[in-house]
């Protein structure tokens, strides 16, 4: 199983990231699994963003805002974080990672750094 990230490497500030997870010998719908979106930053270490489950049920880190949204489609084996209105604060590393049964991250994406600057 892995997990392969690509997306958007350096926007501007107020642009938005489009970040996408493809996983390949699972599926988002696989029972009890956990699909995460995390980002590590020099000065704050890991932060957990958010986390979709089965397609439906997703979950947000309470530091998120309304400009945060993580969403799958309908092949099942990508999701996808979206960060609106960025600011150079959101520059971090960003990761995506299975979590079976809520007990641990087990797989990671490759990461994907992203930078905001004008």
């Amino acid at each position: 199983v892995q997990l392969q990230q690509s997306g958007t490497g350096l926007v501007k500030p107020s642009q938005t990231i489009s970040l996408t997870c493809t996983i390949s010998g699972d599926s988002i719908t696989t029972n009890d699994y956990y699909w995460s979106w995390s980002r590590k930053t020099p000065g704050k270490g890991l932060e957990w963003r958010g986390t979709i489950k089965h397609s439906s049920s997703v979950y947000y880190s309470p530091s998120h805002n309304s400009s945060t949204s993580i969403s799958s489609d309908t092949s099942n084996i990508q999701f996808t974080l979206q960060l609106s209105s960025v600011t150079p604060e959101d520059t971090a590393v960003y990761f995506c990672a299975r979590d079976p049964y809520g007990l641990g991250y087990d797989l990671w994406g490759q990461g994907t750094q992203v930078t905001v600057s004008s």
